[in-house]
């Protein structure tokens, strides 16, 4: 099988989405550490919901890296596969957060 060339885009891309996937993941997180403190609105099982989505979304994003490489992508497209379903989760989280933050602040 003959494999395409590299386009330095695509590579570039692929780490571009994995920056915005680890800067998300920093939101969520200071959101979260300041939730614990009381400086942020969280909902009351939180705690509950950080433990419990990690292992299905690392499960669907080694499943699709997997998926991806073994139908012979490139590296960056097995990056890619790997990162969109974790971003997936990162995002919805820090909108959900966002989300509770600015009802909590329309209430006061």
């Amino acid at each position: 099988m003959a494999r395409k060339p590299v386009n330095p885009v695509q590579i570039w891309q692929a780490y571009a989405g994995l920056g915005m996937l680890a800067l998300e993941a920093q939101a969520v997180i200071g959101m979260r550490v300041l939730g614990m403190n009381g400086v942020w609105p969280v909902g009351k099982n939180e705690n509950r919901k950080m433990l419990a989505e990690k292992p299905p979304a690392f499960a669907r994003a080694a499943a699709a890296a997997v998926k991806n490489a073994a139908s012979g992508g490139r590296p960056e497209q097995i990056l890619t596969a790997a990162v969109k379903p974790l971003t997936k989760t990162v995002r919805a989280n820090r909108k959900r957060l966002v989300a509770k933050a600015v009802s909590h602040r329309k209430k006061t």
